[in-house]
């Protein structure tokens, strides 16, 4: 797919109006309680959905400045409504993977890629020094009932993971290639790793952190 370059920043009113319920109550919940947190100093956040939101990564790590803003069912347009309060702390390191709800809701490749192209923007523009990285959307294993809207893509996850690694590219920032950590032979999750064909288990989430622990340090 060929990578449409954004210029400008998408404006976060424009996208959402006066729609104040496009996301979950749930969604809604985490934001509020993530603004309401104190900001520390040279914080590391993990910024995502779900799978994000199923790791207590400061204790994985040891590491008290690691915050989690994973939001269970989160998509792009979510992390952009947010952004302000992930970089408000202007962060030393932030982590985001985001797209599988994207491609779950059949949001086109093109719109995730606009989208994630104003998350990196947004994050430069509000605090420049901020270590970005970007990882891949994982694998999804078919074999597990539980997904299906989204466990059968496999394709289209590795044809955004080739975008992903451009669009990190373009913008000089690093990518990270998780999918090819945890498939298997079929490029599928590893069935060792998963407890639905989508979720981590804690092999999996060790296994994650075994392959970014360099680079959190």
């Amino acid at each position: 797919m060929k990578i449409i370059l954004v210029t400008a920043l998408v404006s976060v009113s424009f996208i959402f109006g006066q729609n104040s319920k496009k996301f979950t109550d749930y969604y809604y919940q985490k934001k509020s309680h993530f603004e309401s947190l104190p900001n520390g100093e040279d914080e590391i956040i993990f910024l995502g959905n779900s799978i994000t939101d199923g790791c207590e990564w400061a204790e994985l790590f040891q590491d008290l400045r690691i915050k989690n803003r994973g939001i269970i069912g989160d998509n792009t347009d979510g992390i952009l409504f947010r952004l302000n309060e992930v970089t408000e702390s202007k962060p030393l390191k932030i982590f985001i993977m985001a797209g599988v709800n994207d491609l779950s809701q059949n949001i086109s490749l093109t719109q995730i890629l606009y989208n994630y192209e104003n998350i990196i923007k947004s994050i430069k523009r509000s605090t420049p020094k901020t270590k970005i990285y970007v990882q891949s959307v994982l694998p999804v294993n078919p074999a597990f009932p539980k997904f299906k809207s989204v466990t059968g893509k496999t394709q289209q996850i590795k044809e955004l993971n080739s975008d992903l690694k451009k669009v990190a590219m373009i913008h000089k920032v690093e990518f990270i290639d998780l999918f090819n950590v945890l498939k298997d032979s079929s490029e599928h999750l590893d069935k060792k790793y998963t407890v639905d064909g989508l979720h981590l288990n804690a092999d999996g989430y060790m296994l994650w952190k075994n392959t970014i622990e360099h680079l959190v340090k």
